[in-house]
């Protein structure tokens, strides 16, 4: 075959149209087990989270203690209430207190032993992550009970050489005292939630490649030169993610609040989701007796979701940024 031929023969002709999509029924047939595995997931997703999302609006414009049917229509004057209400923007105040502290320190201290544990020349690594991550999958419940012991114990311990010395002039209280009890509370929230973000940065990291730090080691870059100029690149869009999460999810505490101090003494660690939960089912033993208010707590909690849904529309718009970056990169 003449060489003008062959030259033509390998010239490509004009790409093919790209494939019509096909009918979402065909895309749901050909992905069917995906569906099944995701449909009780979705079903108890929906009764109960979104369902209840849905029927707590309505309650926001009755005045309803929670027995029998709402039937005082008040309109607006439950979103009236929680703005005009000292102890919501008190429980607020905390909320965002221990997140600003929190979400920092704990973050740091994850990727600090992130990278340690994924050294593959470290013995053990698999025992120590256990162990980090062993605060995060405990009940609360025991978790509260023991440290409320040990800090009753540990304070008594530690008042009486102090008292002796003339170094404090009453004893430590560390969730009795109101100038303490957050700041003991955060430093709880730090050990038991680290084990989570641990984990999350931990698979970051084992999403880099090797050869760039390999590469970046024969061009002589020092441990600092990789870890600013691979690990933090590597890592920029999990760590949004990861910075998010930890802040919707310090926002919304709970449990730990509710187990160690019940938002006392004297609401100086009441956040508010325990805010919510008093204004829902009452309580008394917090220096006042709080009726129970169905309309005011879905009030109060529909207020603090539409803040959480502006940080979730937050990472979203993040995340999108940082993809466009790296694909004009």
């Amino acid at each position: 075959m003449p060489t003008t031929q062959l030259t033509r023969a390998r010239v490509p002709g004009p790409a093919a149209p790209p494939p019509r999509g096909r009918p979402l029924w065909r895309r749901v047939r050909a992905n069917g087990w995906s569906y099944a595995y995701l449909l009780p997931f979705a079903v108890l997703t929906g009764a109960f989270t979104v369902y209840p999302i849905f029927a707590s609006l309505g309650y926001t414009f009755y005045d309803w203690d929670g027995i029998g049917e709402p039937t005082d229509f008040v309109g607006l004057a439950n979103f009236q209430a929680v703005a005009a209400d000292g102890y919501f923007w008190n429980s607020l105040a905390n909320a965002a207190v221990y997140t600003i502290v929190l979400v920092p320190i704990q973050l740091v201290l994850a990727l600090a032993l992130a990278l340690v544990l994924n050294d593959p020349k470290l013995r053990g690594s698999t025992f120590y992550r256990a162990i980090y991550f062993l605060p995060a999958v405990t009940s609360i419940a025991i978790v509260g009970i023991v440290l409320k012991l040990m800090l009753a114990n540990f304070g008594d311990a530690l008042s009486e050489p102090l008292t002796g010395l003339g170094l404090i002039d009453r004893p430590l209280q560390f969730l009795g005292d109101p100038d303490t009890v957050l700041w003991t509370v955060i430093v709880i929230g730090i050990w038991n939630t680290l084990g989570y973000n641990l984990i999350y940065f931990l698979a970051g990291l084992q999403t880099i490649p090797k050869d760039l730090y390999e590469a970046a080691q024969l061009d002589g870059a020092g441990r600092i030169a990789r870890f600013r100029h691979v690990t933090v690149p590597g890592l920029r869009n999990v760590g949004v993610v990861i910075l998010f999460l930890a802040i919707i999810g310090s926002l919304q505490v709970f449990d730990l609040v509710m187990v160690l101090t019940g938002g006392g003494p004297f609401f100086a660690s009441d956040v508010v989701n325990t805010y919510v939960y008093r204004q829902a089912f009452g309580q008394v033993g917090t220096g006042t007796v709080t009726e129970p208010d169905i309309g005011l707590a879905s009030a109060a909690s529909f207020f603090f979701g539409l803040l959480l849904l502006v940080l979730t529309a937050g990472q979203l718009l993040a995340i999108r940024k940082l993809r466009a970056r790296k694909e004009r990169a």
